[in-house]
């Protein structure tokens, strides 16, 4: 069972229960965590926020910026904690021609040869090479524990000690605590790791504070040396306050943590029909996951802001839940009290609401996809069609520039007045439908929005239309526009039910390698209509889309699992305001424009995804246990911690009580003082 340090060391930490909702305990718990909770009055020196780069006046994707000072000299650093983490570092710090010398409880003497570092097993060794800096690469929750092991007085008195924890109020309390008045301090947080900075670490962000540095020359020189080994690699040199840090990075670098721990639990996997939505969803997983669970609990345990942000988060997506739910049970009251005689009608016990909302689901097993560079070698490249969109918003007006380019003549049709922008796009624009029908196009395409498009179908005058006219849809759902089509349109005309997996902003440069679903769901035998269905997906296979021929039941699983989960996900983000910060992670980034790219879409789309994908509620309820989950896994750890303080603080109470009580004019010891906090 894993051990813990207590919830936070002696010197002020924030108490457990003044950072949370939780109603006060009780006068015996009360009583029990005063030593958790007192707080020793400590001046934070607020600095004030500093960015530097070495590389901010060069391209942002060359490698490290060439340092225009004097060289720097090369250091003596020993790591503490010779991990994952650490070896990381290390690489680069030997690059640069430092010394380095290497402890930890795990025996690395193979790994530290082969990259020419000594490493100690024993710290008494380590310290007694008077090394310069001592650099913490240990874990939140063992720092304290290794920090205590090590024998100080071996080293000289004014060596420099840095830590690279995630959380930094916890760290500069600990390191002012237990390390002598004459040893310098930094505090300091590479918002990169093994997995983001592989790659190099230009541009990524370097928070650090300068806590306490002896005013000689030797000493304030020795600190800059230590933070030009980042410098000199181009990382983005941000010095700010602890406490700042820490308030920053419980809105992005816990939240990004979080999400990406939640949808691990979802099992998601790669699918055929990818949004460049859901591949970053995937990389946070990845990215995320690689680290330890101790990592995150530190995360959640020492940082006082976390848990704030954790009940945020909870907050919206309840509240996202209940607007989609508060929709739904519109949607349900208009189909009962709208047309109660319709409804008792067809079934008088009321069993067809529920099919209604489900309209027809198709039962057909779902077909093998495939994948083509081109639809058919037969297409020829000079017939050109004559293809009317319905609906000419947004996305209609989108995939009309490529048609118009590719040189097939566009009609449009919509309910709003968009005769301007067509005229420009050299397309005729119709506000009747009629008009549009008697011009007899090849193709309708319809661009409406999933919750309009029954109604937009319906008022079509069909009669109007040559009886072989291909339909096509683009919806993001697609069972149910097939069976619409199949319910409402004649025998004689063709189905192509497809899903452009990109849009206006993810294939502005181009469409090329991006996903096209499509389902020929009912298309004549004959040679004309064959070659017509072929020309019109040749316009996506022309564009480089990569072409996915699979059955509509067989789309809605594979959406639900990812693209409604990727909207979720962005627009329970979007509801907590999340903002750029001057220390992003990547993996903030990541979650900061899935909200610019979700959000961007009307909530009725959002809404269709939910409504008519019938796997959409199942995903919704996944992602809800997942949620709930994490956070009994986070409270479970909590609780333990907690309850081992209350019974250590009750045996540490017990031992107290049969000292005699000092006298008022006696001077108080720090254990006498103790001792009448518990006790009162």
């Amino acid at each position: 069972m894993l051990t813990l340090p207590r919830l936070f060391p002696p010197s002020p930490k924030p108490s457990l229960f003044s950072i949370s909702s939780f109603s006060p305990p009780p006068p015996q718990i009360q009583s029990l965590s005063v030593s958790v909770t007192s707080v020793r009055c400590l001046s934070f020196r607020r600095t004030r926020l500093h960015i530097r780069s070495l590389s901010s006046n060069s391209n942002s994707n060359s490698g490290p910026a060439e340092d225009p000072s004097p060289p720097h000299r090369s250091l003596k650093i020993a790591i503490i904690g010779f991990g994952n983490y650490g070896q990381f570092l290390a690489r680069t710090l030997v690059a640069q021609g430092h010394t380095i010398l290497a402890h930890s409880r795990s025996d690395y003497s193979d790994l530290a040869q082969k990259v020419g570092i000594s490493f100690y097993l024993n710290p008494h060794d380590l310290c007694e090479q008077h090394p310069e800096v001592i650099l913490l690469c240990t874990s939140i929750i063992s720092t304290k524990q290794v920090l205590k092991s090590l024998p100080l007085e071996r080293l000289k008195r004014s060596t420099l000690f840095v830590d690279v924890l995630s959380v930094k109020e916890f760290a500069k309390n600990l390191l002012l605590d237990l390390l002598p008045p004459e040893f310098d301090i930094i505090c300091s947080h590479p918002m990169f790791g093994p997995q983001s900075g592989k790659s190099g670490w230009n541009g990524l962000n370097f928070v650090y504070e300068k806590v306490r540095i002896g005013d000689e020359d030797s000493r304030v020189l020795r600190a800059e040396d230590f933070l030009a080994i980042f410098e000199r690699e181009g990382c983005r040199m941000v010095e700010m306050s602890c406490q700042e840090h820490d308030k920053l990075a419980a809105g992005s670098q816990f939240i990004t943590h979080t999400v990406g721990r939640i949808l691990e639990m979802l099992n998601l996997e790669s699918t055929p029909i990818n949004t460049k939505g859901y591949e970053a969803l995937l990389d946070l997983v990845e990215n995320t996951c690689g680290d330890s669970f101790d990592l995150y609990y530190g995360l959640f345990l020492y940082n006082k802001s976390a848990l704030e942000m954790l009940q945020k988060l909870d907050l919206a997506f309840d509240a996202l839940r209940k607007q989609l739910f508060g929709d739904l049970h519109d949607v349900v009251r208009r189909q009962l009290f709208e047309n109660p005689q319709k409804l008792q009608e067809s079934d008088p016990n009321g069993a067809s609401l529920a099919s209604s909302l489900n309209t027809m689901r198709s039962e057909e097993a779902s077909q093998l996809y495939e994948y083509r560079g081109h639809i058919s070698d037969s297409v020829n490249g000079n017939s050109k069609l004559k293809i009317a969109i319905v609906g000419f918003g947004n996305f209609g007006q989108f995939l009309a520039k490529t048609i118009v380019r590719q040189g097939h003549r566009v009609l449009a049709y919509s309910r709003t007045d968009y005769s301007d922008v067509a005229q420009k796009l050299g397309i005729p624009f119709f506000t009747d439908a009629d008009d549009l029908c008697e011009e007899h196009p090849e193709v309708i395409l319809l661009c409406t929005s999933i919750l309009s498009t029954e109604n937009v179908l319906r008022s079509l005058p069909l009669q109007r239309l040559k009886r072989s006219t291909l339909f096509v849809d683009v919806l993001s759902v697609k069972e149910f526009p097939q069976n619409l089509f199949v319910q409402n349109l004649p025998l004689d005309f063709d189905i192509l039910c497809t899903h452009p997996m990109f849009g206006p902003e993810s294939g502005k440069h181009g469409w090329r390698g991006l996903p096209f679903l499509f389902d020929k769901v009912r298309v004549g035998s004959d040679e004309i209509r064959l070659s017509r269905c072929n020309a019109f997906l040749d316009i996506f296979a022309r564009e480089g889309c990569r072409m996915v021929e699979m059955s509509c039941a067989e789309h809605d699983r594979y959406a639900a699992g990812s693209q409604f989960i990727t909207h979720t996900v962005g627009r329970v983000l979007e509801k907590l305001k999340l903002e750029a910060t001057p220390i992003n992670t990547k993996g903030y980034e990541t979650l900061l424009n899935l909200v610019k790219n979700t959000a961007g879409d009307s909530f009725d789309l959002y809404y269709g995804l939910f409504m008519y994908n019938k796997n959409a509620m199942e995903q919704l309820e996944r992602l809800d246990l997942a949620f709930e989950s994490l956070r009994k896994q986070l409270f479970g750890s909590l609780h333990g911690v907690l309850r081992k303080q209350l019974f250590r603080n009750a045996e540490k109470l017990e031992v107290m009580t049969e000292k005699p009580v000092p006298n008022a004019s006696e001077p108080a010891t720090s254990s006498d003082r103790e001792c009448w906090k518990l006790l009162n």
